[in-house]
Protein backbone atom coordinates (compact mmCIF):
# COMPACT_ATOMS: atom_id res chain seq x y z
CA UNK A 1 0.00 0.00 0.00
CA UNK A 2 1.35 3.80 -1.09
CA UNK A 3 1.76 6.29 1.56
CA UNK A 4 -1.32 8.16 -0.47
CA UNK A 5 -3.37 5.21 0.31
CA UNK A 6 -2.50 4.93 3.67
CA UNK A 7 -3.63 8.40 4.49
CA UNK A 8 -6.91 7.71 2.55
CA UNK A 9 -7.08 4.59 4.32
CA UNK A 10 -6.81 6.80 7.53
CA UNK A 11 -9.18 9.12 6.70
CA UNK A 12 -12.00 6.83 5.79
CA UNK A 13 -11.32 5.18 9.32
CA UNK A 14 -10.56 8.04 11.35
CA UNK A 15 -12.09 8.83 14.92
CA UNK A 16 -11.03 12.52 15.17
CA UNK A 17 -9.64 14.71 12.42
CA UNK A 18 -7.47 17.87 14.33
CA UNK A 19 -7.17 21.14 11.92
CA UNK A 20 -5.33 23.86 12.22
CA UNK A 21 -7.20 27.15 11.89
CA UNK A 22 -5.03 30.04 10.21
CA UNK A 23 -4.47 29.53 6.08
CA UNK A 24 -6.45 26.27 6.71
CA UNK A 25 -9.95 26.13 8.02
CA UNK A 26 -9.61 30.18 7.56
CA UNK A 27 -8.03 31.61 4.61
CA UNK A 28 -5.95 33.75 6.48
CA UNK A 29 -3.43 34.37 9.75
CA UNK A 30 -5.37 35.62 12.68
CA UNK A 31 -2.55 37.14 14.34
CA UNK A 32 -1.61 38.72 11.09
CA UNK A 33 -5.19 40.39 10.84
CA UNK A 34 -5.06 41.42 14.19
CA UNK A 35 -1.71 42.97 13.45
CA UNK A 36 -3.20 44.61 10.40
CA UNK A 37 -6.31 46.10 12.56
CA UNK A 38 -3.52 47.77 15.03
CA UNK A 39 -1.61 49.22 11.99
CA UNK A 40 1.92 46.86 11.99
CA UNK A 41 0.56 44.08 10.02
CA UNK A 42 4.17 43.55 7.96
CA UNK A 43 5.95 43.78 10.72
CA UNK A 44 3.83 40.69 11.85
CA UNK A 45 3.55 38.86 8.62
CA UNK A 46 7.34 38.17 8.29
CA UNK A 47 7.67 36.94 11.62
CA UNK A 48 4.61 34.36 10.83
CA UNK A 49 6.57 33.18 7.36
CA UNK A 50 9.34 32.36 9.81
CA UNK A 51 7.44 30.72 11.95
CA UNK A 52 5.33 28.47 10.00
CA UNK A 53 8.46 27.90 7.93
CA UNK A 54 10.22 26.53 10.23
CA UNK A 55 13.30 28.76 10.79
CA UNK A 56 12.72 30.08 14.56
CA UNK A 57 10.80 28.67 17.09
CA UNK A 58 7.37 29.12 17.68
CA UNK A 59 7.07 30.36 21.18
CA UNK A 60 10.15 32.94 20.21
CA UNK A 61 8.00 33.51 17.46
CA UNK A 62 4.54 34.07 18.98
CA UNK A 63 5.92 36.55 22.08
CA UNK A 64 8.03 38.86 19.11
CA UNK A 65 4.91 38.89 17.17
CA UNK A 66 2.97 40.26 20.17
CA UNK A 67 5.34 42.33 21.54
CA UNK A 68 5.53 44.28 18.44
CA UNK A 69 1.87 45.38 18.70
CA UNK A 70 0.91 44.17 22.31
CA UNK A 71 -3.32 44.30 21.94
CA UNK A 72 -5.37 45.20 24.97
CA UNK A 73 -8.33 43.53 26.22
CA UNK A 74 -10.81 45.95 24.23
CA UNK A 75 -8.85 46.02 21.01
CA UNK A 76 -9.15 42.09 21.14
CA UNK A 77 -13.24 42.39 21.76
CA UNK A 78 -13.34 45.26 19.07
CA UNK A 79 -11.49 43.06 15.99
CA UNK A 80 -13.33 40.22 16.88
CA UNK A 81 -16.43 41.94 16.29
CA UNK A 82 -15.64 43.58 13.70
CA UNK A 83 -13.85 40.73 11.73
CA UNK A 84 -16.59 37.69 10.92
CA UNK A 85 -14.34 34.47 10.42
CA UNK A 86 -13.94 33.96 6.90
CA UNK A 87 -13.66 30.19 5.62
CA UNK A 88 -12.03 28.20 2.88
CA UNK A 89 -14.67 27.36 0.50
CA UNK A 90 -15.99 23.84 1.20
CA UNK A 91 -14.50 23.52 4.65
CA UNK A 92 -17.73 23.58 6.45
CA UNK A 93 -19.17 21.01 3.95
CA UNK A 94 -15.93 18.36 5.05
CA UNK A 95 -16.36 19.11 8.86
CA UNK A 96 -20.15 18.51 8.52
CA UNK A 97 -19.52 15.34 6.92
CA UNK A 98 -17.02 14.15 9.42
CA UNK A 99 -19.74 15.03 12.64
CA UNK A 100 -22.55 12.97 10.35
CA UNK A 101 -20.30 10.34 10.47
CA UNK A 102 -19.46 10.55 14.11
CA UNK A 103 -15.48 11.79 13.43
CA UNK A 104 -14.63 14.25 16.72
CA UNK A 105 -13.34 17.14 14.94
CA UNK A 106 -11.02 19.38 16.79
CA UNK A 107 -8.75 22.88 16.10
CA UNK A 108 -5.82 22.64 16.86
CA UNK A 109 -3.67 26.19 16.59
CA UNK A 110 -0.88 28.13 17.31
CA UNK A 111 -3.95 30.94 17.15
CA UNK A 112 -5.45 32.64 20.07
CA UNK A 113 -8.24 31.32 21.10
CA UNK A 114 -10.54 34.39 21.39
CA UNK A 115 -10.17 34.47 17.73
CA UNK A 116 -10.87 31.07 17.23
CA UNK A 117 -13.67 30.65 19.03
CA UNK A 118 -16.43 32.42 16.14
CA UNK A 119 -14.88 29.83 13.98
CA UNK A 120 -15.96 26.60 15.82
CA UNK A 121 -19.15 28.34 17.08
CA UNK A 122 -19.81 28.68 12.88
CA UNK A 123 -18.79 25.18 12.55
CA UNK A 124 -20.75 23.68 15.23
CA UNK A 125 -17.44 22.46 17.51
CA UNK A 126 -17.44 22.52 21.22
CA UNK A 127 -15.30 25.28 22.53
CA UNK A 128 -13.86 22.16 24.38
CA UNK A 129 -12.23 20.81 21.20
CA UNK A 130 -10.47 23.89 20.74
CA UNK A 131 -6.60 23.61 22.02
CA UNK A 132 -4.99 27.73 21.10
CA UNK A 133 -3.05 30.40 22.89
CA UNK A 134 -4.98 32.40 25.71
CA UNK A 135 -3.67 36.15 25.75
CA UNK A 136 -3.08 37.20 29.56
CA UNK A 137 -4.31 40.96 30.64
CA UNK A 138 -3.49 43.23 33.64
CA UNK A 139 -6.18 44.11 35.75
CA UNK A 140 -6.88 47.24 33.30
CA UNK A 141 -6.97 45.50 30.31
CA UNK A 142 -3.49 46.15 28.97
CA UNK A 143 -1.11 43.08 27.38
CA UNK A 144 0.24 40.83 29.85
CA UNK A 145 1.89 37.86 27.70
CA UNK A 146 -0.01 34.76 26.95
CA UNK A 147 -0.34 31.96 28.15
CA UNK A 148 2.74 29.26 28.45
CA UNK A 149 0.98 26.66 29.96
CA UNK A 150 -0.86 25.78 26.98
CA UNK A 151 0.45 23.33 24.72
CA UNK A 152 0.56 25.25 21.13
CA UNK A 153 2.28 27.90 22.80
CA UNK A 154 5.37 26.73 21.47
CA UNK A 155 6.94 23.92 18.73
CA UNK A 156 6.26 19.99 19.47
CA UNK A 157 2.59 21.54 21.17
CA UNK A 158 0.37 19.91 18.53
CA UNK A 159 1.87 16.41 18.72
CA UNK A 160 1.32 16.63 22.61
CA UNK A 161 -2.43 17.72 22.34
CA UNK A 162 -2.58 14.57 19.47
CA UNK A 163 -0.98 12.19 22.09
CA UNK A 164 -2.88 13.54 24.71
CA UNK A 165 -6.38 13.36 22.42
CA UNK A 166 -5.95 9.66 21.74
CA UNK A 167 -4.58 8.90 25.33
CA UNK A 168 -8.07 10.20 26.79
CA UNK A 169 -10.37 9.20 23.92
CA UNK A 170 -8.81 6.16 23.28
CA UNK A 171 -8.56 7.12 19.33
CA UNK A 172 -7.10 4.76 17.55
CA UNK A 173 -7.13 6.95 13.85
CA UNK A 174 -5.98 10.54 14.04
CA UNK A 175 -5.45 13.06 11.06
CA UNK A 176 -3.75 16.18 11.46
CA UNK A 177 -4.71 18.72 8.34
CA UNK A 178 -2.61 22.17 8.07
CA UNK A 179 -0.19 24.11 6.03
CA UNK A 180 2.16 24.76 8.59
CA UNK A 181 5.82 23.09 10.12
CA UNK A 182 3.90 22.63 13.09
CA UNK A 183 1.06 20.49 11.76
CA UNK A 184 3.70 18.21 10.18
CA UNK A 185 5.00 17.79 13.22
CA UNK A 186 1.70 16.29 14.91
CA UNK A 187 2.06 13.08 12.70
CA UNK A 188 3.55 11.07 14.45
CA UNK A 189 1.42 10.32 17.34
CA UNK A 190 -1.42 11.05 14.48
CA UNK A 191 -1.92 8.12 12.28
CA UNK A 192 -1.69 10.47 9.06
CA UNK A 193 -0.98 13.84 7.94
CA UNK A 194 -2.77 16.09 5.27
CA UNK A 195 -0.79 19.09 4.05
CA UNK A 196 -2.85 22.11 2.89
CA UNK A 197 -1.75 24.63 0.24
CA UNK A 198 -5.48 25.92 -0.41
CA UNK A 199 -4.17 29.02 0.80
CA UNK A 200 -0.72 29.64 1.15
CA UNK A 201 1.95 26.62 -0.05
CA UNK A 202 4.80 26.39 2.46
CA UNK A 203 7.71 24.13 0.53
CA UNK A 204 8.75 22.18 3.40
CA UNK A 205 5.48 21.21 4.65
CA UNK A 206 4.74 19.92 0.78
CA UNK A 207 8.07 18.20 0.68
CA UNK A 208 7.38 16.17 4.05
CA UNK A 209 3.39 16.15 3.22
CA UNK A 210 2.45 12.48 2.22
Amino acid sequence: MSSKEEVIQVWRTADAVCFDVDSTVCIDEGLDKLADFCGVGEQVKALTNKAMGGSTTFREALKQRLNIFKPTQETLKKFVAANPPQLTPGLSDVVRMLQERGTKVYLVSGGLRAIIEPVAKVLNIPFENIFANRLQFFYDGEYAGFDKSQPTSESGGKPRVVAHLKSVHNFKNVVMIGDGVTDMEACPPADAFIGFGGNVVREKVKNGAK
